[in-house]
């Protein structure tokens, strides 16, 4: 099993990503191949879950489309992702949030980490 592993790591190049967790409101930034042609795409919304370790590590990022809840999960070792951006730390008590899915109106708000900076003089 570990051979597997060990094989795996070498053949998968992984990026680096900054640190982020369920409840933090994500913007990521991946290529889409339509044809011949190459776009990048963003899709912004908040992560439900991460999961998995190493280069078989996924997250789930949902939004809201008008009414309609679109999810997607991307896997962090996939070439076609460009970058995320970290735009809001949420603070949950969950590391897997799916009953974010029933929510609605206010309920379906999450509470913004505080980061309280110190300045040295």
């Amino acid at each position: 099993m570990d051979i597997l592993r060990e094989i795996q790591n070498e053949l998968v190049e992984m990026k680096e990503f900054p640190k982020f967790s369920s409840g933090d409101t994500v913007n990521v930034s991946y290529k889409i191949k339509e044809g011949a042609k190459e776009r990048t795409q963003q899709f912004q919304g908040v992560v439900l879950q991460r999961r998995g370790s190493g280069t078989t590590e996924t997250f789930t990022v949902r939004k809201m489309s008008g009414n309609i809840g679109v999810e997607r999960i991307f896997p962090l070792s996939s070439p076609f992702l460009e970058n995320i951006v970290v735009t809001k730390k949420g603070s949950v008590r969950r590391a897997r949030i799916f009953y974010f899915r029933q929510r609605t109106g206010k309920s379906a708000r999450i509470r913004e980490k505080r980061s309280f900076h110190t300045e040295k003089k």
